[in-house]
Parts: C-alpha cells; structure tokens; sequence
C-alpha cells in the first residue's frame, strides 16, 4: 500500500451526511487515493478547498447555499489547479455540458456503481475528462453540428441562472429569499420566473412550484 503522504488528495463536497460517508469509505479504500476533507455547503467548501489544497473536488450540484456550478466557477477561479468531478442526482443530458463549460473535468451520476466512481477519479487525475460513453458519443454529436434529442428536453432551454432560480424555487424558497442567496433583487427573480413559466410552457406559479418541487427531490419531471 502507498503512504499516505504520497496518495492523491481528493475532497468531498456533498450536503448529505450518508453519502459523503459513503464516497469517503470507497475512495480510502483504494491504495493511491485518500479523502483529505470534506464540506457540506459550498461555503465550507471554499474554506477547506485553501486549507486542504486537494488534487481533485467530487462536487455535488445541489447544495443548501449555493448552486454547485457556481461554486465551481469560483473553484476554477480561486483554485485553477484543483480538478473537480461532478457528481449529481440529475440526468448528465442536462448538467454534464455545463459543468464542462464552467471548467469540470468530468460528470457522474450517483447511481453509478462505485467501480466507475472511482474510474472517474482516475481518468481525470490522470489529465483526461470522464463521462459516460452515452455522453461523449452525444457531445461529439453536438461539435458535429447535430445538438441531438437532449436537447428538446425542457429544462436544456434554461440559462445556468434560470436553472439555480428553478433549483431555489423547487427548495421551497420565497422569491425574497432567492433573492438573498444568489445576490439578485426580488425583481431580477420574478423576471426569472416569468422566463421559467414561459420556457417550460407553465400556466402559473402554482404549476412552477409543483414542477420545481418534483425536479428537486426526483431529478426527474415525469
């Protein structure tokens, strides 16, 4: 077995105690990898990303503070050096191209089985991107010219800020509230919510919530 010392270093940013727990036991495990720390909020986060110096960040996209997209456009910033793996609940269709975007290095799925967790580390500690083969056969499909079914999917219309409105919303947060959080006024969000009921074709508020809600605690909206 390696020594310590010399394993890569990777941080755990994921709001849900079990999960965390659970990453923090598989990645241990291995002889060239060890959890160095790990955060609940990306606020944490971004206080032990400094203090820990990790070599790569598995990031969640859904936590209580921030968005995680924006918490990784601020790693990528304050921390070029640091890769970070996004691991979500929701559908790379949606995600996994903007995580790319904002600097990622790869996206995985929490349902993936705990072999291709720790392949994804691998492959991107060793200087690669890491996604399923179902999304790099539809990027590449994308940089041919042909954008794919994805993206007739719904929330693949929204803007990185519409999405983390909509994620708020879904949170069960009053439009002051989201306001509060994303550093925009109350009426920056209700134009936001106008953009949302448009866009996903809702009649009303009440059928944003709903459809938010559902989004929030399934990754799914049928």
């Amino acid at each position: 077995m390696a020594d310590k010392d010399s394993r890569a270093r990777v941080m755990i940013v994921d709001d849900h105690p079990i999960m965390r727990h659970g990453m923090a036991q598989l990645i241990d495990a291995q002889d060239d990898l060890t959890v160095c720390s790990w955060a609940g909020t990306a606020t944490e986060a971004l206080t032990a990303i400094s203090g820990d110096q990790p070599e790569l960040a598995l990031l969640d996209i859904s936590l209580p503070d921030r968005n995680g997209l924006e918490l990784l456009k601020d790693i990528r910033v304050l921390h070029p050096e640091v890769k970070v793996l996004m691991v979500s609940m929701h559908d790379e269709s949606l995600y996994a191209e903007r995580a790319l975007r904002a600097g990622a290095r790869g996206y995985i799925m929490k349902e993936e089985a705990a072999d291709k967790l720790i392949e994804a580390i691998h492959t991107i500690l060793a200087g690669r991107i890491y996604v399923s083969g179902e999304m790099s056969a539809r990027i590449i499909e994308m940089f041919s010219g042909n954008k794919g079914d994805s993206q007739s999917a719904p929330l693949s219309r929204l803007s990185d800020r519409e999405l983390e409105v909509f994620e708020e919303i879904g949170r069960g947060k009053a439009t002051r509230e989201v306001a509060g959080m994303l550093g925009i006024s109350a009426r920056t969000v209700d134009a936001h919510r106008a953009h949302l009921k448009k866009k996903l074709g809702l009649k009303d508020g009440s059928e944003l919530v709903r459809y938010a809600v559902r989004w929030v605690e399934t990754g799914k909206l049928d």
